[in-house]
């Protein structure tokens, strides 16, 4: 359907738009009287709806109702309220033309140059566990089309859907009016604000039409907002930023509690840090460089202060390079890692809580960024990796929570059942096999790395590099590979090495090989049938 069109003469010059007018409708309540203070100050007419308009008046300020301006009231249990070419009129106008100040004449209709609105809580609804009906009556209707009424028209009119930018608005308003430039910026924020709210009633209708575990949807929006603009990206000559998602509880939504600005490669190493940590049931540390293992482990049996255990633990594996590394723990970090890290340089450390003692000692460190969990983190459940021209989507790779009863189902091809603490040493080096990128290669003794080959491009060097690495401690550990041998090659350095027992998928046409050779040599080896690529 054609649009009206313009010659460019018919446009009026139109910067600072003085605010007369106002329209204000929010969810949100936050720094609401405040505003409505500050226009009522300033003279400006304050036009409002149902709650809004009641929490206005209340606080002894004069309010306009929609519908005295409308001539209905508000239908259908609120659904139908702004709906109404008195309304929209005084939204869509653009008063740099002459015909269309005519026009608002004619049905006696007046402008707004100041709209406020922000949208039903449906995220949040949605987060709470609601369903069905109640989730859909949080999907604004009215509000979504005020907002880009008021976006599209941003020649006229300043649209405004966060309490964050009441302050400029103020302003504004006390100095006369808003710029174009501020109306501009506004208006760009609020088409991004509509996108990012229809995309997650898409996602959550996608996901109540085709049931639970929709992992694969036949259309995908990605939304998200820079949270903050970073020094430089991998290198200093690349630009970077920082962005958040809506509804997401990761090392995104930490907070810094202290330390020099995140980085580019911090964000990459501190969410490698979480993979591998969160991976233990136990407290857990891991010590990661270039999105890699150092080290990780868990607590000795029985220590005094587990989350310093295992730390120390971790920090053995490789000491020379932990230095300059970024620490993730999934407990609590004590006053005694703290001390521990005292002659330790670290980039960063993230963990869901701190003792306060402990952040007195980091505090002596002021380059030290120390990062703080969201209380409701977790891990992802989908993994999203650009590529050029597009995209890939995956399900995260995740270990199940009853991996005991899973390793009691894994494929014994040489040597006799281990006992016990060998086996949770054995399902403790297959857990951190996941965090190392491939080709990968672990060796672990008494719940901590010993040895980590990573990132080679043939699996019989990443055996070497762990070997080599673990040295006299690569005796009788236990050895995971992320991926089937293809060759005996790899498994017979691990065997020259003095390994106990060995973890792998299996699947190799060359199985028969590999197995012969563990059978020579009279070490364990599972087959778990899956396997753990991290590229």
């Amino acid at each position: 359907m054609a649009g009206h069109s313009h010659d460019p003469a018919d446009y009026r010059e139109r910067d600072v738009v003085p605010v007369r007018r106002a329209l204000i409708s929010v969810s949100d309540k936050s720094g609401l009287l405040e505003l409505a203070a500050a226009l009522s100050a300033a003279g400006v007419e304050i036009v409002s709806t149902g709650s809004t308009a009641a929490t206005i008046r209340d606080a002894g300020h004069t309010v306009t109702d929609v519908a005295s301006i409308t001539g209905f009231p508000e239908m259908l249990d609120g659904r139908v309220k702004t709906l109404h070419p008195s309304v929209h009129g005084g939204l869509l106008a653009d008063l740099r033309l002459e015909d269309h100040e005519r026009q608002l004449a004619d049905f006696d209709i007046r402008p707004f140059e100041l709209v406020v609105v922000n949208l039903y809580p449906f995220v949040e609804t949605v987060a709470s566990g609601a369903q069905g009906d109640a989730v859909v009556e949080q999907i604004d209707i009215g509000g979504p089309a005020m907002v880009r009424a008021s976006a599209k028209n941003y020649a006229n009119v300043a649209i405004v859907v966060s309490p964050s930018s009441y302050p400029s608005i103020i302003d504004a308003v006390a100095a006369g009016g808003t710029s174009l430039t501020q109306r501009r910026e506004l208006a760009a924020r609020a088409f991004s604000h509509t996108a990012s709210y229809d995309a997650a009633v898409a996602a959550w209708f996608s996901g109540e039409t085709l049931g639970e575990g929709i992992e694969l949807p036949e259309h995908l929006t990605i939304q998200a907002e820079r949270l903050n603009t970073l020094r430089y990206g991998e290198n200093s000559h690349q630009r970077a930023a920082i962005y958040t998602r809506q509804g997401g509880r990761g090392i995104a939504q930490a907070t810094q509690l202290q330390g020099k600005e995140m980085s580019y490669n911090n964000y990459v190493d501190a969410d490698a840090a979480l993979r591998a940590a969160y991976d233990m049931v136990k407290p857990a540390v891991a010590i990661i460089k270039h999105a890699n293992p150092c080290g990780i482990a868990v607590a000795a049996p029985n220590a005094l202060d587990p989350i310093a255990s295992a730390h120390l633990r971790a920090h053995e594996c490789d000491p020379v390079s932990a230095y300059g590394g970024v620490i993730a723990a999934n407990g609590t970090v004590t006053l005694k890692m703290a001390e521990n890290l005292a002659d330790i340089f670290t980039e960063v450390i993230v963990a869901p809580s701190y003792e306060p003692a402990a952040l007195e000692a980091f505090s002596r460190k002021k380059n030290l960024r120390v990062l703080q969990l969201p209380a409701d983190w977790q891990q992802e459940e989908m993994d999203v990796r650009l590529v050029s021209g597009g995209l890939l989507l995956q399900d995260a790779d995740r270990f199940p929570s009853d991996i005991l009863s899973v390793a009691e189902n894994w494929e014994l091809v040489s040597g006799e059942r281990p006992a016990e603490e060998e086996m949770e040493n054995l399902i403790f080096a297959w857990k951190t096999c996941r965090a190392v990128k491939s080709n990968a290669i672990v060796l672990a003794k008494n719940l901590a790395t010993v040895g980590v080959g990573m990132g080679q491009v043939n699996r019989v060097d990443s055996c070497r590099l762990a070997v080599e690495r673990a040295g006299d401690r690569a005796a009788g550990s236990v050895a995971a590979s992320d991926a089937f041998f293809p060759f005996a090659d790899g498994a017979q350095v691990l065997i020259d090495a003095g390994v106990s027992a060995i973890i792998q998928p299996g699947g190799s046409v060359r199985d028969p090989e590999v197995i012969a050779a563990a059978q020579a040599a009279n070490v364990t080896m599972f087959f778990t049938g899956e396997r753990h690529f991290f590229h």
